[in-house]
């Protein structure tokens, strides 16, 4: 729960970074689920009040639970006792959520700790989808360098182009 007793403070730099064109359409969220056993909930990304990011740590770990299963199964390594190969194995799995767009709380929480200590340039070449939408979301982040991403953005998740293009459309880019 790296933010729980900051968050405010947080989505309010948060909000600082986001560009004019967005500001009134795009919102973050955190929902914490009291009741469960960590305490953790979900961090939404909202553009129109529509979710467009819901990153559920129970759905995370679920789905990160059965990616692994599913893998010791192509591997045909159902032992346990090797820590490098369960390390190996989880990363694989994670890398697998990654791609397809599967985050936990937590994983919002990580993005924003890098992306509000890194320079934009950084943050920008980033492998990490969370702070590449960020950055498509920054103000900071011009005109000039979104027409020189439209080639790399094709290379991209999905989610990660779908954020480009709602920036492309906000700043009447085509």
């Amino acid at each position: 729960m790296l933010y729980h007793p900051k968050w405010s403070k947080a989505k309010k730099l948060l909000m600082s970074f986001v560009c004019d064109s967005l500001r009134s359409r795009v919102d973050f969220q955190v929902i914490n689920y009291r009741k469960a056993h960590d305490q953790l909930g979900r961090a939404v990304i909202t553009v129109d009040k529509v979710e467009i990011l819901n990153m559920c740590t129970i759905t995370a770990e679920s789905e990160e639970y059965y990616r692994e299963r599913d893998i010791r199964i192509q591997l045909n390594d159902f032992s346990y006792d090797s820590v490098y190969n369960n390390r190996a194995i989880q990363e694989q799995a994670q890398d697998q959520l990654r791609m397809e767009g599967i985050y936990a709380q937590y994983d919002f929480f990580s993005a924003l700790e890098t992306y509000f200590n890194s320079p934009i340039e950084n943050s920008l070449k980033s492998n990490d989808s969370l702070i590449k939408i960020l950055c498509l979301l920054d103000r900071r982040v011009g005109k000039r360098t979104l027409r020189k991403m439209k080639e790399s953005i094709s290379k991209e998740n999905t989610l990660v182009q779908e954020f480009y293009n709602l920036r492309c459309d906000a700043e009447n880019i085509y």
